[in-house]
């Protein structure tokens, strides 16, 4: 259940009969039920609820007034998510709480919605498969990737460390670029086709303190405060909802531990989506960084890559570098509980 509201959560009249009369329709409800899970479009909307888009675009509009979701667009399609301000993102999921998934309405939208990303999941794999001896290749669509991996190295800086987890590792060129950092490392991926041919590169290159395993990023096979780095190079945007793999990333990492994601600036490149199976067209500092936080991390730098030659068709490159608080000490803890009380002292 979601936890009982504060003071400052509290709603006026008028805006809790609003919020309640835009969740008060059956179709509103299980468009609510939908987005807890995660980030849906009209067009998914209408594959898993069976409405025309004019119907379920009135219905989008009438809970976006009400403050219940949000909606941001990428290219030509427009998502919607449960509001991310604290008041009305909470209400929207104490009234999802009340819902009983095993009613047969509700069952069957879930079903819809699992079958729906295992559509795109698939649909990734194919890519994936037909294209993993052309990886690197694709990636000549922005910057180039020596600059790339330069401002990757100095991100992490010369230290060196335990273990190095890369979700997504493709080629496992990651595991390749920082081999002389860590002391072990683990890259995951799904598919098949490309464990096969990152072996084949890293055993090509002479890495042998990494491996490679078939896994689930969204689930790890890794302990709690295991890892020292976690890296996620070009991954976030083939995920229709990255914010679960932060978590999962965060839960991984050591305290002081730091993540480190390359990616894409928003753009509005739609072939991306329908030549290389791009789910999402980039992302805001904005988006990022309230992931980031929501996953317990720190931003730490953030690292703006653009065209060097201000092209139009190419994509700017983001690098953001988060780290995992370190526990507060017993004498950090007393220290700051003493500058408060000196600092109250001279206030009065």
């Amino acid at each position: 259940m979601s936890q009982p509201f504060e003071n400052s959560d509290v709603f006026s009249s008028s805006e809790l009969v609003s919020v309640l009369k835009a969740a008060a329709e059956p179709t509103r409800l299980r468009i609510l039920l939908l987005l807890r899970a995660g980030e849906l479009n009209v067009k998914d909307l209408m594959q898993i609820l069976r409405q025309s888009q004019p119907r379920l675009s009135r219905h989008l509009k009438l809970m976006f007034e009400a403050g219940l979701l949000e909606r941001f667009r990428e290219g030509s399609w427009v998502y919607f998510r449960l509001s991310e301000q604290l008041r009305f993102g909470r209400l929207a999921r104490a009234l999802s709480d009340f819902a009983d998934l095993n009613d047969p309405l509700f069952a069957r939208d879930a079903e819809r919605f699992e079958a729906l990303k295992k559509d795109r999941q698939d649909a990734a794999q194919a890519y994936f498969e037909e294209h993993a001896g052309e990886w690197d290749r694709i990636r000549s669509l922005h910057v180039a990737d020596d600059n790339v991996e330069r401002a990757m190295l100095e991100a992490l800086g010369d230290e060196r460390f335990d273990l190095l987890v890369d979700l997504g590792t493709g080629t496992g060129r990651t595991l390749e670029l920082f081999a002389k950092l860590y002391r072990r490392a683990i890259g995951f991926d799904v598919n098949q086709s490309m464990l096969s041919y990152a072996r084949a590169k890293l055993s090509e290159a002479g890495v042998d303190n990494a491996q490679v395993r078939q896994g689930d990023i969204y689930n790890l096979s890794l302990e709690a405060d295991e890892a020292d780095v976690v890296v996620m190079h070009q991954v976030m945007h083939f995920l229709a909802d990255p914010a679960p793999v932060l978590s999962e990333a965060a839960r991984c990492l050591k305290p002081g531990g730091r993540l480190l994601i390359v990616d894409f600036a928003p753009h509005e490149m739609d072939f991306l989506r329908d030549v290389y199976a791009h789910e999402r067209l980039g992302f805001a500092d904005e988006q990022v960084s309230e992931w980031l936080r929501r996953a317990g991390l720190d931003l730490v730098d953030t690292i703006p890559m653009a065209p060097q030659d201000g092209s139009e068709d190419r994509l700017t490159v983001m690098i953001w570098l988060a780290a995992k608080p370190q526990p507060e000490t017993a004498l950090e803890a007393s220290e700051k509980r003493r500058a408060s009380g000196s600092q109250v002292l001279e206030e009065i």
